[in-house]
């Protein structure tokens, strides 16, 4: 049974196959580590992970190429950026849908008394409205932390309004990017993006153990993993240069390898390109799933409002049961849960099962589309339904 592949919003799979064609080579031909040689295999090794920053610098509107300094994944940039730049007696406005990555972290610092958070609710969609962020600003406002497209409700947050409000306002703004980075245009000046945070094993079709953090000029962070970084050995603390000041330790060059393959991929089609076809296909989901008067969708109506990921549930059929249903039987790759957001899902009344999640990718087809729909469909008729579970969403507070 072929597996039809819908947890994008996880991981891309498949992934370009110039990807796949160049790994080998490049294990083979750059084993050196960038930056801790004079060798040829050292400077091959830089070379890569610099026309990689370059071409990331290119797909997000970044002038300075060194701004962007390489992470672990989307987890390890929103870490550097929000435990980098807020201190003691700092306030920080949020949003309820943002993924564990970034509550956690505030959580923590709130629960130590060391930070003041103010968290946003949203509309029946899950979209933000902006004049709510300009409500809890504050003279102690240091940052403004917003989740470009939910993972939960594919809700796509207006960032170039906001942004220029918290511009205007003097404090920092951080975009959490893992759904939309390499699927919506993201230009960092235009949005006033002063962190813009990302992985590159999502939409941007790259590995596992890659990712990114751009730090704009206004940004002041101070580095939370220092050692070694191959030039400035003399220095007694980590260098305050770019990149360096953030990139200790030796660097996942394979996966930068391949991650500039998939940037490269990108680029040639075009981030518009690629989410013209990715909403054509979510648009026929959501058709289809909006026909079944069994199946509840959740977040915007409209598509332009939203990225290629579908929170919906079965009526009467726990969301674990049905992703189970649809692998074991169907061979199709969908997730349930919380999904690692469970303030989205407390705002969307449907916490603690949470839902269906059904994300779409480049490689998706309509075929694949049409096979899920039938298999959700013959799911509902099958699995054995319990208590009618009705959700209503929470109201903007």
């Amino acid at each position: 049974m072929r597996t039809i592949y819908l947890d994008n919003a996880a991981t891309s799979f498949p992934k370009p196959p110039r990807v796949y064609e160049r790994l080998r080579e490049y294990l083979e031909q750059y084993g050196g580590c960038p930056g801790r040689g004079s060798h040829l295999m050292a400077r091959a090794s830089e070379s890569v992970i610099e026309e990689t920053r370059k071409l990331l610098a290119e797909l997000f509107g970044v002038q300075e190429p060194r701004q962007i300094v390489f992470t672990l994944n989307a987890t390890d940039a929103l870490n550097m950026a929000i435990k980098g730049a807020i201190a003691p007696g700092d306030h920080v406005v949020t949003t309820v849908l943002e993924h564990n990555s970034v509550m956690r972290p505030l959580n923590r610092l709130e629960c130590k008394g060391l930070i003041q958070v103010t968290r946003i609710g949203v509309s029946r969609e899950g979209l933000v409205e902006p004049a709510d962020i300009r409500k809890a600003l504050t003279a102690r406002t240091k940052l403004v932390a917003v989740i470009h497209g939910s993972n939960v409700t594919g809700a796509l947050q207006p960032i170039e309004e906001i942004g220029l409000m918290v511009r205007a306002h003097g404090a920092l703004f951080l975009v959490d990017a893992a759904q939309t980075a390499g699927v919506v245009p993201i230009d960092v000046e235009a949005a006033c993006i002063d962190l813009l945070a990302f992985p590159g094993h999502k939409a941007l079709l790259g590995l596992s153990g890659t990712g990114g953090l751009y730090v704009g000029p206004r940004a002041q962070l101070t580095p939370w993993r220092e050692g070694g970084t191959g030039v400035f050995s003399e220095l007694p603390l980590q260098p305050e240069e770019f990149p360096y000041a953030f990139e200790a330790g030796s660097p996942n060059t394979l996966g930068l390898a391949g991650l500039r393959e998939s940037i490269q991929f990108i680029l040639q089609y075009g981030v518009k390109w690629i989410r013209t076809h990715e909403l054509s296909v979510t648009k026929r989901l959501l058709e289809g799933l909006r026909a079944d008067k069994r199946i509840k969708v959740y977040g915007p109506t409209s598509l332009e409002s939203r990225i290629a990921v579908v929170s919906v549930n079965v009526t009467g059929c726990p969301p674990a049961r049905v992703a189970e249903q649809l692998d074991r039987t169907c061979g199709i790759a969908v997730r349930s849960g919380l999904h690692c957001a469970p303030g989205a899902h407390q705002a969307l009344g449907t916490f603690p099962e949470g839902t269906i999640r059904i994300s779409p990718g480049y490689f998706t087809t309509e075929a694949d589309i049409d096979v899920c729909l039938e298999a959700l469909k013959e799911t509902a008729n099958n699995l054995p339904h319990t208590h009618d579970q009705r959700h209503e969403a929470v109201l903007r507070s």
